[in-house]
């Protein structure tokens, strides 16, 4: 039992468990559909699960934007993927343009891929390596996030 018990233990803090991105499809705001595998990066993927009504989505955007102007060359790809059901799907594209983001904003418009990996909050970041399984998970955004967001890519861009 005791064997059982350890194993268990050790089972859950190596990562046993990691919660994995598995290849799904969405449209973007064009009408265009991609896929993850298409889209992901090179060495990172960061997912950024946004609704147009949310306040500190709408915060985080652009400080995004800059993260991906500075990363993309190291292999850090993000996606936006917004969450608006169909009553306001509709300011997606608009947002998007005003905000000027330069990552892919796929529509998520049943919520299907947040459900699939189990997130609650927006806006939700997650950090994906090129295999596949989620490295870091933030909920919310306030100002200094994007500090903690740059730790993280940086400590999963370092070589193993």
């Amino acid at each position: 039992m005791k064997t059982l018990v350890m194993l268990c233990s050790l089972m859950i803090f190596t990562g046993a468990n990691a919660q994995i991105v598995n290849n799904f499809q969405l449209k973007d705001i064009e009408n265009e559909t991609h896929t993850y595998a298409e889209l992901k990066g090179e060495k990172l993927t960061l997912i950024d699960f946004w609704a147009t009504w949310c306040k500190p989505c709408n915060k985080a955007i652009p400080e995004l934007n800059k993260i991906y102007e500075a990363y993309k060359s190291k292999g850090l790809a993000i996606i936006g993927i917004n969450c608006d059901g169909p009553r306001s799907i509709s300011k997606v594209a608009p947002l998007s343009k005003s905000l000027q983001i330069k990552y892919p904003i796929l529509l998520d418009i049943n919520s299907d891929i947040k459900s699939e990996l189990n997130l609650m909050a927006f806006p939700t970041i997650i950090l994906v390596n090129t295999k596949g399984p989620i490295v870091w998970i933030h909920e919310g955004y306030v100002t200094g996030d994007e500090k903690i967001i740059i730790d993280e890519i940086e400590k999963n861009l370092l070589p193993n």
